[in-house]
């Protein structure tokens, strides 16, 4: 099932807003798997009056509302793309996370796709639709946003950045290796009731993805060795603490699971990822 909003294009269906009253069955009438990754995420300046409120109405009953009626029209897969931040925001390094670990989020965003989770889950006893979710990190590719898109725009530029001496490690998925689990995930039947996390497998530093973005866009990173207690005050003062929290900190995946159930293996390799994310930049 495909939908996008504007011009009408021959096998797409123009939606709208979605959450708890939006109407699906016409879209939905023969068709036997579902991939649901729409979202409400992350506003910078959120006009929201209550943004826990906005959360929860796309991403919990927008979703719960899409499988009720994928169900009842007799979908027989839905496919959810949930969010990493379920189980957490930060890992210490060499324990990541895994997809039985219990989750734990922390805004509501992350909170709003749990209950989306839990409440798909019901849906699945009470119908017998099957249910796969899935928990990416950082999502990176062509069209790639916000903080990402300024890091590969940084090292573009040549602009010298005080990240050399951070030793983290973070999970990362090409948006292809993404698109490449979700298709194995409409039929593979081990697939069927479970939830995978996924990643590209090459867990980095941020200072080591730096170097790679730069061998991507054929220009050196610059980096400054600068100790991360230092980068913490400036972000402290400058009120950019969750930023740099990022950057200094580890969050990596565990993919044995979807490795073993599934056989999968990321077909396409980080260095490899980057490139095709700078070269789509570079033509934009």
């Amino acid at each position: 099932m495909r939908s996008i909003q504007g011009t009408p294009i021959p096998g797409m269906f123009a939606i709208g807003d979605i959450g708890s009253n939006t109407g699906w069955s016409d879209i939905l009438q023969s068709q036997n798997v579902v991939i649901h990754a729409a979202a409400r995420v992350h506003i910078m300046d959120d006009k929201a009056l209550d943004p826990r409120l906005a959360f929860r109405e796309v991403n919990t009953e927008g979703t719960l509302n899409l499988a009720r009626q994928a169900a009842k029209a007799g979908v027989r897969r839905f496919v959810f793309i949930s969010s990493i931040k379920v189980n957490g925001e930060h890992t210490l390094q060499g324990a990541p996370f895994t997809a039985d670990d219990a989750p734990d989020p922390k805004d509501a965003y992350a909170l709003s796709k749990l209950e989306a989770e839990r409440g798909l889950w019901q849906i699945a006893r009470d119908t017998g639709m099957e249910i796969v979710v899935i928990r990416p990190p950082l999502v990176y590719g062509p069209g790639v946003k916000g903080n990402f898109a300024s890091m590969v725009a940084s090292v573009a530029r040549g602009l010298p950045l005080p990240l050399g001496a951070v030793n983290n490690k973070r999970s990362l998925v090409a948006l292809d290796n993404l698109v490449d689990l979700i298709t194995v995930c409409i039929e593979h039947p081990a697939a069927a009731n479970q939830v995978f996390l996924v990643s590209d497998g090459d867990d980095l530093s941020t200072s080591e993805l730096l170097r790679r973005v730069g061998a991507a866009v054929n220009k050196p990173a610059r980096l400054i060795s600068v100790p991360g207690s230092i980068l913490e005050l400036a972000a402290l003062l400058l009120g950019k603490k969750a930023l740099v929290r990022r950057l200094l900190g580890s969050l990596q995946v565990d993919i044995d699971k979807v490795r073993d159930l599934l056989g999968w293996e990321p077909p396409v390799s980080v260095d490899e990822g980057l490139r095709r994310c700078c070269e789509a930049r570079r033509n934009c």
